[in-house]
Formats: structure tokens, sequence, C-alpha cells
């Protein structure tokens, strides 16, 4: 950062300025050739670094630490973050209804450590996984922006090079001290505040546990903040989860088309009418990660069975929902001390809406939407802090005062006083000398070498008082001071400066109260998502005839008049032609399917294997029944 502008210099500003095509500069620095030098403006930094991230480069951001105006010499400077493809947290640089995953992947052995965590809303998982087919199965699961992995992971039979190309993912080897099991536990404990890894239930996962501390350590080193904001590691076992390989979740359609890459024409665009980010991002994970246990499926089947019958609180839950800002990112940002006043105020727009929402879901009694009416805290201490505090429509720049609410601090008042009523104070002051000394023509004037002074004309000279202290002769005019105006000249003139800087620390001192509750609100965000998605699922079934499936396990398929979810959507005017399906582990384990081309085969295919996944997410089915 130089003044309003961040610049790069040497090799950097070759780079960068081929790769964001911006201009080649240079600056004289001692050499015997000019540095070659580009720079952005500092307000659209997010944009360039955006393009930078994206083309896989690393970025560090090197900040004035100190006032230039109170610098003696070069201003010092130091790299506060380095940004990289899993680590931005820009808004305008994510997408709102997918996580930004960065994965960490150790090779030992035969067996693969795999962490992976998402900064902006503090999600950090841990797993291990055998052999190659299952490290890619859970690559393509989550999707990372970003890979580092040791060494050895470059000597595994994993080809790399398809790897990036096909995932768009940039990955980069760490040195081994990253990678040590020492180090690795050590980080773990110290972040978790654990004197052992057991609490965590991350016993069984050695490789695991190495590749989430060099996550962690990886982290700090780039993030450079404690990183409070991930106050949990999830162990998981690929075996929770229904096995979706690769080329199924491609062909399946189940989050993008297969051609296009499209959004539309997939089961999330289906089933995804959720109303916030934090929903759309869960229901993205409903659909990757199907259940296998009976129990966990029909618990959430009843959530979704009693929001179908009370379709007016339904309604009024999803209306409360629409409002609510983007609750697991805000906590991020604030932890990264990069919110700003407008995200504040969003935040405490969307908790004006949990009380709301929890009355209405007090009247519901199935185990799940019980369980998040238990885990959503109103957090009215907060929503009230930050309306006591922040205006209503403060400016984007947290340095430049006007967010802090009148009355919410006596000395910001009194600043604030000063700066708008100076003029009316020097008024007052020059009317009360002007009766005390009888000097009629005595007037306050102002410049910016004396500041402000009384100027009194030679024919009056003989009235001036004693306490009048002179400040600089004219051929026809006297210039005085006096310890009042002095004072009235401090309180002017600093004013605005100690406005803005008060107005900061107070702000920061909110943020910071806020960012110290980061356990209660990433809890409510996560009941907030849950019940966005079970409202979103309730809504799709009840609008598109779906019904509630039985589960069985004695490995029977039988669907009565089954639709693919997908095209009965697409072809809007004409009916889709519904069947039937059976099968099961006796007579009928296979069924050949015939037909010319065109006639649909495929479509019934993926029909069944869609109607299944559905079953096990827990959402009702497009048939007239299943079992």
């Amino acid at each position: 950062r130089l003044g309003d502008f961040y610049e790069m210099f040497f090799e950097d500003a070759l780079t960068a300025s081929r790769e964001l095509e911006i201009t080649l500069t240079g600056k004289e620095c001692g050499l015997e050739e000019r540095a070659p030098m580009c720079g952005v403006p500092y307000h659209a930094v997010d944009s360039y670094l955006y393009k930078l991230v994206q083309k896989g480069y690393k970025v560090a951001i090197a900040e004035q630490m100190e006032d230039p105006k109170q610098a003696k010499g070069l201003v010092k400077r130091e790299v506060i973050r380095v940004v990289t493809p899993g680590t931005i947290t820009s808004s305008q640089a994510l997408d709102e209804k997918k996580n930004n995953f960065l994965m960490g992947i150790v090779y030992i052995g035969d067996m693969f450590g795999i962490s992976i965590c998402d900064i902006t809303t503090g999600d950090y998982l841990v797993t291990e996984v055998e052999g190659e087919r299952s490290l890619l199965d859970e690559i393509h699961k989550f999707a990372p922006s970003e890979i580092i992995c040791n060494e050895a992971f470059y000597m595994s039979s994993v080809d790399l090079e398809d790897l990036k190309n096909r995932y768009h993912v940039a990955i980069s080897s760490l040195d081994n001290h990253y990678f040590s099991d020492e180090s690795c536990r050590k980080v773990l404990k110290e972040h978790f505040r654990v004197n052992s890894l057991d609490g965590l239930g991350l016993q069984d996962y050695d490789a695991g546990v190495i590749a989430a501390g060099a996550v962690m350590e990886y982290l700090y080193q780039t993030q450079k903040t404690s990183m409070s904001h991930i106050v949990t590691l999830t162990p998981y076992t690929t075996g929770q989860f229904m096995v979706i390989d690769t080329s199924t979740r491609r062909n399946l359609e189940l989050v993008e088309t297969l051609r296009e890459k499209q959004r539309r024409g997939s089961l999330l665009w289906v089933l995804d009418k959720t109303k916030t980010a934090m929903g759309a991002r869960l229901m993205r994970n409903f659909i990757e990660q199907p259940l296998i246990h009976r129990e966990e499926i029909l618990a959430r089947q009843n959530a979704i069975e009693e929001l179908n019958m009370s379709y007016i609180s339904r309604e009024e839950l999803r209306e409360y929902l629409n409002p609510v800002y983007d609750l697991e990112r805000l906590i991020g940002r604030i932890s990264y001390r990069s919110a700003n006043p407008r995200d504040l105020i969003a935040f405490k727009n969307s908790l004006e809406m949990l009380p709301h929402i929890k009355a209405i879901l007090e009247e519901f009694n199935s185990p799940v939407l019980k369980e998040i009416w238990q885990d959503l805290d109103p957090l009215e201490d907060l929503c009230q802090l930050i309306g006591d505090a922040i205006v209503e429509d403060p400016p984007i720049l947290t340095r430049e005062g006007g967010m802090i609410k009148e009355g919410y601090h006596e000395e910001a008042d009194r600043l604030r006083h000063a700066k708008t009523e100076g003029t009316t104070w020097l008024a007052q002051l020059e009317a009360r000398e002007r009766d005390k000394t009888g000097i009629k023509n005595l007037k306050i004037k102002y410049n910016k070498v004396f500041g402000y002074y009384l100027e009194v004309t030679n024919s009056f000279k003989e009235l001036v008082p004693e306490y009048f202290v002179r400040k600089q002769t004219l051929a026809n005019a006297e210039r005085y001071t006096t310890s009042e105006l002095k004072e009235l000249e401090d309180v002017i003139l600093g004013a605005e400066d100690k406005l803005f800087s008060l107005e900061y620390d107070l702000f920061c001192q909110v943020r910071d109260r806020i960012g110290g509750e980061v356990g209660r609100i990433q809890t409510t965000a996560k009941a907030i998502a849950a019940l966005d998605v079970f409202c979103s699922l309730s809504l799709v079934a009840t609008r598109n005839n779906y019904v509630k499936p039985r589960i069985n396990e004695k490995g029977s398929i039988h669907i009565k008049n089954g639709r693919h979810p997908v095209v009965e959507l697409m072809l809007k005017d004409s009916l889709f032609v519904a069947n039937d399906t059976v099968l099961d582990n006796n007579k009928n384990r296979i069924s050949i399917i015939t037909g010319p081309n065109m006639a649909g085969k495929s479509t019934y295919m993926r029909q069944t294997a869609l109607i299944v996944l559905m079953a096990q997410i827990g959402s009702f089915v497009p048939a007239a029944e299943a079992n």
C-alpha cells in the first residue's frame, strides 16, 4: 500500500500488468534502471485480487502500519495476509450459494488424509480414504478451489495435471515441516484449547490429523489472524453417507448439467427454493451427501410432512427468512475485522427476524424442528447493541466517520457538536468580546498560518484589555488571541480528526463484541440454514405433488407412477408420462429396457436413481407412491 494505491514492483509488476491488463510504469529506486511498477486504487483492490487468485496466484498484501503523517523516514509496512484461491473472503469474488473450500491432502503409505475448510463459514472437516478412486470422489464432492499437499502426494499415482484442468483447482505442495505429526497435533490442540485430540473424536484419524494440522498452520501463516471463528473440527467417515462416485454425480446432473455446466436442469435447481445463502449451501450439501441411516431419513421426512400440513406457518417462516443475511460468512468477516458498518446493519436487520421465526417454530412438534427451535438463539442483545451504536444508513468506509449514532457515546456527541456548531460558538464569543470591550468593529477571523484570531483596528487599540495576547501587527490593525479562543480553536480544528478516530474505535469495539459471540451466532446460523432447507423441500413437495416415500431395509424398490423430477419441470406444458419401477434382490434384480432412440430409456434409468437419491436426502419424491 502506497497512499491511495496498492503497488507492485519488479517481476511482480511485469506479471500483474500482463494478467490484469494494467499500465506498466517505472519508479526511481537508486538502481541504474527504473524499477518496473504498476498499481491499482485501494478501493477497487478486491476485483483485481479476485482476477489474480482465479488464475491461481497467491497475493501478499502489505499495509501501512503507522500514520504517514507521524512516520519518521519510511512508513513501516507489514504483510497482513496472503490471499490464495482457497482463502479469498471478498463477497464480490464468492458465489454465496456455494462453499469456497481449501483442501489439505497428505499421502502416507497407501492412505490419504483429507481436511476441508471454508474460512468464510468456519466449516472444518477431516477424514481418511484408501485408494485414488475414493480420493477423487471426495475432491469431486467438495470441489475445492485450492489443494495443499505434501510432496509425497506428487509421487502418488494421481494425475495432478488432469485434476487442475478438470476441477480448475490450484495445487501446491508445502514444506515438510507443515506435515510433521508432532507440530500438527500441537497446532490443533492449541487452536481448540484441548489437552488431547481424543476429545475432538480424532483418535482413529492419524493421517487425517496431519492433513487438518497442515491446513490450520497454512491458515495461520497466510491469514495472520487467530481464526477464532473456526470453533469445531468435524471428523466424518465416507461410510456415513451414500457413496456417489464422480461419474454418477456428473451423469445424474445433481448440481449442474453435464454439457453446459448450468444450474438450471439439475436436481439442485428443482429442490433449491431456499431464501438464504446459508440455506442454499446446506441444500447443496444435502444433495451431495444423501443419508444411509433410516432413522435420520425418517426424522427429515417428518419435519417436511409437518411443514406441509402447516402451509400458512411455512409461508410465514419463508417470509421472515427472506431478509436474513449470510450470518456464517458475516461472522467470518467480523473475525477478520473486515466487516464494514453496512454489514453490521444488514446483520441487525437479520437478527430482527429471529424472534418472529422462533415464535412460529414453537408450534411444531417433529424432533428435527424442535431441535432447530432450541438451537435458534434470537441474539437480542447483539441486535440491541448495533441498534444503539450504528446509524441506520452508514457509509461503507470505516475511517471517515458518520457511522456512530447520536446519544451512544458522550465524547463523540461533544466532538460532533463541536464540528457542526463551531461557527455558532465563534459568533457568540465575538459578540461577547464586543460587549465587554466596547470595540465595535472587533472581528474573529481565520487563516491557515495563525488559526483563529481577534482583529482590532488601530483606532480602537487603546480599548484592548490585558487578557488579549498579541499575535501579529499589521499596518492598520493588530491581531490577538485569548485563552477562550485558543480552547475553541483546539476543539473545532481537532474535532473532525478526533471524531473520525473515536468513531472508528467505537465501531471496532462493537465489531469485536459481536466477534466474541461467534459460537452463538454459528449455532443460530446453522439452525436457520436447516430450517430454510426444510421449508424449501416442503414447498417443492406440495407444489410438484410429491409423496412421502416409505423406507425399507430389505433391498426392494417399488415406485408407482414415478416421474423424472427435472424433466417434468422442463416440459412445463406437456405432461410427463409416469411409469412404475419394481426392483429387488431376488427375481427382479435386473430390468432390461428396450425401445427406439429418444424413447426415454436413459431418462427412465436416471429417474429411478434420482427418486432413490431424493428419498435418501429425506425429501418427498415425484410418484403416486414409493417404497
